[in-house]
């Protein structure tokens, strides 16, 4: 068994597909096949299943995913000690719906990569389910993703509560809504809607409020961070949790504000997900504690009202 195996295994794990994995390795494919064949030979497990559509781990891949990062984790270690400065990084892949990019993810990634400079970080935008699929699968390191107070969380993931906030309208300061102190499904039904796609909390939540009310579904779109260019550009006003909103730099600008639901909507919680695992490598653990020790310093929810100055102004 060689290390550069164990390091192809984890290529193909993270990228989920073996001609990526190629690609990233520098390596021709079936090269890169036949060398992987080899460890499972060795081994007696099929650490890959193939599918047309890429590579995922097995069932058995995923038991022993710790154990080769524990090794590659340990090999990295042995270098740094020896004093070599050209030791092949680690990488931690974060899976994320969009959500307080801004306030928290931004801030974390920076803090983490100062601390670990040698550590890549590799921030991918996914809908929930593709996020908890890749969590199952190795794919990714951590997820970001919204739940709705009262959801259920996976059992077979760790989940830990970083920032919670209420469901809002985003709209442009110029938009009629801006006016209201806060919007009403009778308002939001007379302006076009831009929705989340099928696979996001919002996208069930917007559903749930409207009370098949048949709305002005002018677009919808993959995440929070596509919704809000949208919004800033005319084209309709959009629901998103705060959290999502406050700092972002189109609200800085006066691009976007937001107003509150009338009524009393269920809370949103970002919620950061994990592997249960007994062994979870280095820079994960870091980055999770990173993540927990911003949002303790956010207090848990982001407070702000929009400019009602500025909206005036300019309404």
């Amino acid at each position: 068994m060689r290390t550069e195996q164990l390091e192809y295994i984890a290529a193909v794990t993270r990228l989920g597909s073996l001609r990526r994995a190629a690609e990233e390795l520098r390596l021709s494919q079936p090269a890169l096949s036949e060398t992987v064949r080899n460890l499972e030979r060795e081994l007696g497990v099929d650490l890959l299943e193939r599918k047309r559509t890429g590579a995922t781990m097995s069932a058995e891949g995923r038991e022993l995913l710790p154990h080769i990062t524990g090794v590659l984790e340990a090999v990295d270690r042995l270098r740094a000690a020896a004093g070599e400065q050209h030791r092949i990084s680690r990488m931690v892949r974060v899976g994320t719906v969009n959500a307080a990019t801004v306030p928290l993810l931004i801030p974390v990634v920076r803090a983490f990569r100062a601390a670990h400079p040698l550590t890549q970080v590799e921030v991918v935008a996914a809908q929930q389910t593709d996020i908890h699929r890749a969590l199952t699968e190795g794919g990714f390191d951590l997820g970001l993703v919204n739940h709705l107070e009262g959801d259920d969380v996976p059992p077979a993931l760790e989940s830990t509560q970083l920032l919670h906030g209420q469901p809002v309208v985003c709209l442009r300061p110029d938009s009629p809504l801006a006016s209201r102190a806060a919007v009403s499904v009778d308002d939001l039904l007379t302006q076009p809607l831009i929705a989340m796609r099928s696979g996001y909390v919002m996208n069930r939540y917007v559903h749930r409020l409207l009370n098949g009310c048949a709305p002005s579904l002018a677009y919808s779109t993959d995440g929070a961070e596509m919704g809000k260019l949208m919004v800033a550009q005319g084209l309709g006003a959009t629901v998103l949790p705060d959290f999502s909103i406050i700092g972002d730099p189109l609200e800085r600008l006066g691009a976007i504000t937001y107003r509150p639901l009338a009524g009393a909507p269920p809370r949103v919680l970002l919620m950061l997900q994990g592997r249960r695992a007994q062994s979870v490598p280095r820079a994960a653990r870091d980055l999770r504690e990173t993540f927990v020790r911003r949002a303790g310093e956010l207090g848990g929810t982001l407070s702000s009202s929009p400019n009602q100055e500025a909206d005036s102004a300019t309404g």
